[in-house]
C-alpha cells in the first residue's frame, strides 16, 4: 500500500526528572530534507537521529520538535529567578500603559510567568545524557512510527483518489472512439462540399487518395494504444511499487503527451471535450502524485 508524504507522529517517554516529548511533521519533498527543531537534542546525537529518520521516511520535508516537561520538585530547583522578575516588571508596567493595574492576581500572574520562555532554565545536557538516551531514542522511534501510520491512511486515500481518476481517463478513451467514425464522415462531407463549391468533379481515385491521406494524418489509434498502455503501467506501478511517487510523476507526463496529441488530431468538437476532460482529470493525477512517496 502506498504512503503519503504529509504525516505527523508523536510520542512521549518519562525520564528521571520529567517527561520529553517528540513530534515528527512531513510535508512533500524531492530529498529527505530532515530540519532538527530542538535544542534539547545533543549534538553528538544529531547524526544518529537524522539517519534514523532518512532510513524510516525515505523523503519529504520532515521536522523533528522535542519538548520537555519538567516534574514539579525539580522544576522548582532550576527556575531563572532573574527573567521572572524581568517578565513581572514588563507585565506590571504594560498593565499600567492600558489601565489593567492590580487587576490581575497574583498567583494568576505568577503561574503565567513560569509558563513563559527561558523561565526554567535547564541545559539540555541535563535532560538528555548517555544514561537516558535509549529511553528518548526509542521515544523518537515511536513518533517515527506513528507519521508512517499516519502516511499509511493517508496513502490509502490517495490510492482511492488517483486510480479512480486513471479509470476515467480510460473510460473517456472508449468515449473518444464512438464519435472517430461520424468525424471521418464529416471530414469526407466537408471535402466534397469544397469541391461542389468550386464546380469541380473530383477524380473518384484521386479523391479517395487525399481522403486516405487525411484519414492517416488525423488517426488516433497509436495515441490511443499508447494511452492505454500508460494508464496500465500507471495502475500497476501505484499498486505494487514500495515508492513510486517519482516513476508515478514520469508516467504521467507520457500520458499527458498522449492526451494533447490526441486534442491536435481530433478535428472533433466532442472529441475535443473528451480531451479537456482527460486533461482535468490528469492535472488532479499530478498534483495528487507529488504528495505520494
Amino acid at each position: 500500500m502506498i504512503r503519503s508524504m504529509t504525516g505527523f507522529g508523536k510520542a512521549e517517554a518519562t525520564l528521571e526528572n520529567g517527561k520529553i516529548y517528540a513530534e515528527i511533521r512531513s510535508l512533500n519533498g524531492k530529498t529527505a530534507d530532515i530540519g532538527i527543531k530542538t535544542s534539547l537534542l545533543p549534538k553528538d546525537k544529531e547524526m544518529c537521529v537524522r539517519k534514523m529518520i532518512a532510513k524510516e521516511l525515505e523523503r519529504g520535508n520532515i521536522d523533528l520538535f522535542m519538548t520537555y516537561e519538567p516534574n514539579a520538585g525539580n522544576a522548582a530547583k532550576s527556575i531563572n529567578s532573574d527573567v521572572v522578575l524581568s517578565y513581572y516588571r514588563q507585565i506590571v508596567e504594560i498593565g499600567k500603559q492600558i489601565g489593567l493595574e492590580n487587576r490581575v492576581g497574583n498567583d494568576l500572574l505568577l503561574n503565567a510567568i513560569l509558563r513563559m520562555p527561558d523561565v526554567v532554565d535547564m541545559k539540555s545536557a541535563d535532560i538528555i545524557n548517555d544514561g537516558n538516551w535509549p529511553i528518548v531514542e526509542k521515544c523518537i522511534s515511536e513518533a517515527i512510527a506513528n507519521l508512517n501510520e499516519f502516511r499509511e491512511k493517508e496513502g490509502a486515500i490517495l490510492y482511492n483518489d488517483v486510480t479512480a481518476k486513471v479509470s476515467s481517463i480510460l473510460a473517456f478513451v472508449d468515449e473518444v472512439e464512438k464519435h472517430e467514425e461520424e468525424r471521418i464522415s464529416a471530414m469526407r462531407e466537408k471535402i466534397l462540399s469544397r469541391f461542389a463549391e468550386l464546380k469541380l468533379e473530383p477524380d473518384q481515385s484521386r479523391l479517395e487518395a487525399e481522403m486516405i491521406y487525411y484519414i492517416e494524418k488525423l488517426d488516433i489509434n497509436e495515441e490511443k494504444v499508447r494511452l492505454r498502455q500508460h494508464c496500465r503501467y500507471f495502475m500497476d506501478t501505484i499498486s505494487n511499487d514500495a515508492f513510486p511517487g517519482k516513476k508515478l510523476g514520469f508516467i504521467a507526463q507520457e500520458m499527458g503527451r498522449e492526451i494533447n496529441t490526441t486534442g491536435s488530431k481530433a478535428n472533433n468538437p466532442e472529441i475535443q471535450k473528451i480531451v479537456v476532460r482527460m486533461k482535468d482529470e490528469l492535472e488532479k493525477i499530478k498534483e495528487q502524485s507529488l504528495n505520494i512517496l
